[in-house]
């Protein structure tokens, strides 16, 4: 991107005033301190007036770093002293397999995380390094595994997803990481109150927020958002009123000058529509959830097949809880052309709830 840039003759500031993004975040974006989104691609594309953007075939990059060593195993058979190159690479990676997990299906992450995971475990297990920098190795730690079981979760492996999601509970414990910690409980949350005991779930997603001290006003937001689903699938339409409205306070506390962690770069207005419009569904209350849904979808990259197939599956169900039975098997005919292209356990199993459902109206 760099290169493409300079070639055309333009500064990194004309770049971004061409891109609507900002300098600071091009600049993080072409040294490898953040992730190459499709979108930033596509625009670098449309300024500069070249494709630039073939050799980032997600899968391929995904079975490259399975079959290639992780910088911490590298390292291991190096020396044992870790330094700032290393943990800064390692920064870099989690980062980019957690940009890749947007596009790439479960089957295709799971093991490169995984992979990850486990050196980047052996290696804060082994190696030697300061306080600073074994803060930031058992960070990574706990991010992967956050990574980890998420995808495992996707995949329709729970009990790996639980053990992942602890394991990296373990690793934030070590370095006294409680919003990280918060972010993997409030993680396992949101798979519990989907699979299991929903009461469980409203507790632990309950206690993420509450041990969450020092949380930036996003991550806040995030953590809520799981405490207001938990509590909708237990019917509990006060408690998820209340803290809806907890979400939005916390997110309108945003500021350019508050520093969020960057996993929770997803979160945004269309992100809490949705969610707002689940909980909604939930509640018994579809007829509220339908224009939040359109609107999110609307502006939602097409690249996240899997996440539009969610969402559609969604609004396919407040469709068909509101009688429109023609527009609901319409909505989940798209989701389910696109979960052809996916291997979403997750996402297959909601088109088939739908599905059920939207029989049982038409009957």
């Amino acid at each position: 991107m760099r290169a493409a840039r300079e070639a055309g003759g333009f500064s990194l500031a004309r770049m971004a005033a061409l891109t609507h993004f900002s300098k600071p975040y091009l600049g993080l974006v072409e040294t490898g301190r953040r992730a190459v989104t499709v979108e930033v691609i596509q625009r670098y594309e449309q300024a500069l007036g070249v494709t630039i953007g073939t050799a980032l075939d997600p899968v391929r990059v995904t079975h490259e770093w399975l079959i290639a060593d992780s910088p911490a195993a590298i390292h291991l058979r190096a020396g044992r002293q870790v330094g700032a190159d290393l943990v800064e690479a390692l920064e870099a990676r989690t980062v980019q397999l957690r940009h890749l997990d947007d596009t790439v299906s479960s089957s295709h992450m799971l093991p490169v995380i995984t992979k990850e995971l486990d050196a980047a475990t052996v290696l804060a297990r082994e190696a030697v390094f300061g306080d600073a920098f074994g803060r930031r190795l058992f960070t990574v730690v706990g991010e992967l595994a956050q990574l980890a079981g998420w995808v495992a979760g996707d995949a329709g492996q729970y009990l790996k997803a639980k053990q992942l999601y602890l394991s990296g509970v373990s690793a934030t414990e070590t370095v006294g990481n409680r919003v990280l910690g918060a972010q993997l409980l409030s993680s396992l949350s949101y798979q519990i109150a989907n699979v299991g005991r929903r009461e469980d779930a409203l507790l632990i997603a309950r206690s993420a927020v509450k041990g969450a001290v020092g949380a930036t006003p996003v991550v806040r937001a995030l953590l809520l958002e799981r405490h207001a689903w938990a509590a909708a699938r237990l019917r509990d339409a006060s408690t998820t009123r209340r803290v809806l409205n907890a979400v939005e306070d916390a997110y309108e506390q945003r500021s350019a000058d508050i520093c969020e962690p960057e996993w929770v770069y997803w979160l945004n207005r269309a992100e809490i529509d949705v969610m707002a419009a689940r909980c909604a569904i939930e509640l018994g209350t579809p007829a509220q959830a339908e224009p939040l849904l359109t609107r999110a979808l609307a502006g939602y990259d097409s690249d996240h097949v899997r996440e539009v197939a969610l969402y559609q599956t969604w609004l396919a169900e407040s469709y068909a809880k509101t009688g429109d039975v023609d527009a609901a098997r319409s909505t989940l005919d798209r989701a389910q052309t696109a979960a052809d292209r996916t291997d979403s356990a997750r996402l297959q199993r909601r088109i088939t709830a739908v599905a059920n459902l939207i029989d049982r109206r038409a009957a």
